[in-house]
C-alpha cells in the first residue's frame, strides 16, 4: 500500500514544466484558484500526478498568507495525489485574498482546493460511467 506523501518527485521544478502547464487545459475555475491540466513532456519513467502552484504576490501580500496557502494546497494535494490521473497539475491563485484570520483562510483555500481536484479526479477515463 503506498502512503500519501508529497515526495520530490511529485513536484514540479523548472520554467519548462510550468510554461506546458500554462497551456494545458483548464479543469475548473473557482473564486480564488485556477486547476490547469497537462500530460508531462517528456513522459515520464514513471507515471505520477505531479503538482506546482503559482501564488503571486499582487494576490496574496503578505508572506505568511502566501505560505499558508501552499501549504494547504500541498496537503490536500498529498490526499488526492494517488487518486489522481498520472500528469501535471497546476494550481494558481488568481483572485485578491482579503483580510482574514489564518484559520478562515485555510478554511476557504482547502474546500476550495478540494473541489478542484475532485472535478480532476471526476475527468479521469476510468471514473466517466458507460453510456
Amino acid at each position: 500500500m503506498q502512503s500519501a506523501t508529497y515526495p520530490k518527485a511529485a513536484r514540479l521544478h523548472r520554467p519548462s514544466e510550468f510554461t506546458n502547464l500554462l497551456r494545458g487545459r483548464r479543469v475548473s475555475r473557482g473564486a480564488l484558484f485556477t486547476l490547469n491540466h497537462a500530460q508531462p513532456s517528456p513522459p515520464l519513467p514513471e507515471p505520477t500526478a505531479r503538482l506546482g502552484m503559482i501564488i503571486a504576490k499582487r494576490f496574496a501580500v503578505r508572506a505568511t498568507t502566501r505560505n499558508t496557502i501552499k501549504r494547504v494546497i500541498r496537503e490536500s494535494f498529498r490526499h488526492h495525489r494517488l487518486n489522481l490521473p498520472a500528469a501535471d497539475y497546476l494550481v494558481r491563485l488568481h483572485g485578491k485574498i482579503e483580510p482574514c484570520s489564518l484559520t478562515v483562510l485555510r478554511q476557504r483555500v482547502r474546500q476550495e482546493v478540494d473541489s478542484h481536484f475532485a472535478r480532476a479526479l471526476a475527468s479521469r477515463p476510468d471514473n466517466k460511467e458507460q453510456r
